[in-house]
């Protein structure tokens, strides 16, 4: 192993503790916003914080968060989730955490990034993406 250079396998490896890491924080989020919560406490919470359509974003993000952080896990959908988290933690940094100053959106800031990075690369080798991908690839006639 080359410390200068990176190996196909090693930058497979690499997306894939990315993808779970990245995965385990928002199915953390978004079970919690769905089962402690509920659809009615996070519309409430968004209201008070300010987020614009209340009603329509709390219950959306609920969803994107738990169920959107499982196929990232899973590397299913990988790019479109990605860019998802992207757009949520884009919306909680400016429209709730900015005021705080850096030190208070820290976590989202380093989410945002990883979501980016996901959203650019794609799930890697060891994805569902790839295992469709690879089938489609086989399908094609020569």
């Amino acid at each position: 192993m080359s410390f200068f250079r990176s190996s196909p396998r090693s930058v497979a490896l690499g997306l894939t503790a990315l993808r779970l890491a990245v995965a385990t924080i928002f199915i953390k989020h978004g079970a919690q916003k769905l089962f402690v919560f509920g659809f009615a406490g996070v519309t409430g919470a968004f209201t008070h914080m300010g987020v614009p359509l209340p009603g329509v974003i709390g219950p959306l993000i609920c969803l994107l968060e738990f169920f959107g952080g499982i196929a990232l896990a899973l590397g299913f959908l990988t790019r479109l989730i990605a860019l998802g988290f992207v757009f949520d933690m884009l919306g909680a940094i400016l429209l709730v955490l900015l005021p705080k100053g850096f030190s208070g959106f820290e976590l989202e800031f380093l989410l945002l990034g990883s979501s980016l990075a996901l959203a650019l690369t794609g799930g890697g080798r060891f994805s569902v993406d790839a295992l469709l991908a690879d089938r489609q690839g086989s399908a094609k006639p020569a």
